[in-house]
């Protein structure tokens, strides 16, 4: 058999990521605070380009329009009338690749095209959604919260273990002196100064603020914050004592003088290192140093009068992009040569282009928010009790998108409801075993009953994580006493035998 050269044709399909798609997936997990910086920058770089007066608000659709008036109100979007020339062209679908087509419209090859299948962002979906429901539920009682800074948590803890409000108001004081890291940098008679009480009373505020969680806040050193942690362990005895009064050693590894000081053999010696490594040096830090700052909703969620909900955008913080048709006539006039003829050209294509992709994206995120009301029905009319299990997927499935598309839409943005706002990240929880067998609550929710039980034991009759265990199977949640520590720290709340040694404390007091 002869070897040499030839030519042979072949045709293959492969996936084309386009820069029209690019933009529009980048586009998509922008927030509208980012999307609003990011056509500020456009502005500067396409003349072509205007802020619109803002448009009046669309007419309402619900989820099940016929098909002919879905398609009656999408062509007369603001929207459309805003593409400028060329309405053949703007029609094409984000994911195709312009720059081919255009080749072979000038080549006359109708072969050209590049296409992926980029059905995720080619919904069609109005302005504002409404979704059919039950009765409304009662009152609000869950709100979405930002991440607590130190000092809201310890002061969220002065009340219940406070014996009178002039210790609170101490006490709430000192909270106020410590630092990120939770000491407290003032000398203890400046406290008492500034107050004007006598310095048994400062003493007696800072060892409240030093019973609070986390264990070893309020410390003037890092001597008596590890000694605190210790303490509340139960090993401080005179040997570890020892160790703590003399951290300088420590560092400076002088292991056999300390071991002569504590009295201890080596294997005691290393058992008091490995308990002295495992306290926090600076327990504040587990805190947020500053109050978050306010969040502003990309999606409105409000109640209708049949028990439905309407949802829509925050057109607040949505400009509204369009092309100056005027200056491109202008300019078209002025252009006689071929380079600024298709300068003017390529910033049309990519002015409508834009503006196509920014539509797309609003019909995106206004169709997955509905169909998360749609799954979390319950949590929006009762609470956080009613919040059910939900993954990416279940939503995915339900609109027909691909799972990456729901991550992005869901990324970085808000809903806000008459509970509160919220991310929309909060919505996708994992499920936990019923009694029955079936997954039929949140995370959340089971955290929400956690907090609950806790906040109702009485001083006297502190719940276990085994009690726990079974109070909560009472309420169809089948769980692992690890599994309800594990939540019960992640909403930080204490052990039971913390709990009890504060709550002795308000009673002695």
């Amino acid at each position: 058999m002869a070897l040499g050269p030839r030519l042979d044709l072949r045709q293959t399909q492969s996936l084309v990521m386009t820069p029209q798609l690019q933009q529009a997936i980048k586009l998509l997990a922008l927030s509208n605070l980012e999307i609003e910086t990011f056509i500020g920058e456009t502005l500067e770089a396409n003349p072509l380009l205007d802020l619109g007066t803002e448009a009046p608000a669309p007419a309402a659709e619900t989820v099940a329009m016929p098909e002919e008036a879905r398609r009656t109100t999408l062509e007369s979007s603001p929207v459309d009338q805003l593409i400028g020339e060329g309405r053949g062209e703007e029609d094409r679908p984000l994911d195709v690749d312009r720059t081919a087509i255009d080749h072979d419209r000038d080549t006359g090859d109708g072969q050209g095209g590049g296409e992926t299948t980029g059905g995720d962002l080619d919904a069609s979906w109005g302005g504002e959604i409404r979704i059919g429901g039950g009765e409304e539920g009662p009152g609000i009682d869950e709100r979405g919260a930002a991440d607590e800074t130190l000092s809201q948590h310890l002061e969220a803890q002065v009340g219940p273990v406070a014996p009178d409000p002039r210790m609170a108001a101490i006490a709430r004081y000192i909270i106020g002196q410590l630092d990120e890291a939770g000491y407290l940098p003032v000398p203890l008679r400046d406290v008492a100064t500034d107050l004007g009480v006598p310095l048994a009373e400062a003493k007696a505020g800072l060892a409240l603020v030093q019973s609070l969680e986390p264990t070893g806040v309020g410390a003037t050193s890092l001597a008596e914050c590890i000694a605190l942690q210790a303490r509340e362990a139960d090993r401080y005895d005179p040997c570890m004592a020892r160790l703590i009064d003399n951290l300088e050693l420590v560092a400076r590894g002088e292991f056999a003088r300390l071991k002569r000081m504590c009295g201890v053999d080596d294997e005691d010696f290393a058992d008091m290192l490995g308990e002295l490594r495992g306290y926090d040096p600076k327990p504040g830090l587990r805190y947020g140093g500053e109050a978050s700052a306010a969040v502003t909703p990309d999606i409105l969620l409000t109640p209708r009068a049949d028990g439905g909900w309407d949802v829509r955008l925050n057109q607040a913080t949505l400009p509204r992009l369009v092309v100056n048709r005027s200056y491109y006539v202008e300019m078209k006039r002025n252009c006689d040569d071929k380079a600024s003829r298709g300068w003017l050209s390529e910033k049309l294509a990519d002015a409508n282009w834009l503006i196509k992709a920014l539509d797309q994206r609003q019909k995106t995120i206004l169709k997955v928010a509905a169909e998360l009301v749609k799954q979390q029905d319950g949590f929006f009319r009762h609470g956080v009790s009613q919040l059910r299990p939900l993954t990416l997927r279940t939503v995915a499935e339900a609109i027909g998108m691909h799972e990456s598309t729901v991550s992005r839409v869901t990324s970085n943005k808000y809903l806000q409801c008459p509970r509160g706002t919220f991310e929309l990240k909060y919505f996708f929880t994992s499920g936990v075993g019923a009694s029955g067998g079936e997954g039929a609550a949140s995370a959340e929710a089971v955290k929400a009953a956690i907090r609950q039980l806790i906040d109702a034991e009485a001083p006297n009759a502190i719940l276990s994580d085994d009690a726990l265990v079974d109070l909560l199977k009472a309420r169809g949640y089948d769980l692992a006493r690890r599994t309800v520590a594990k939540y019960r720290e992640a909403i930080g709340l204490g052990s039971s035998v913390q709990r009890r040694r504060q709550k002795a404390l308000a009673a002695v007091r």
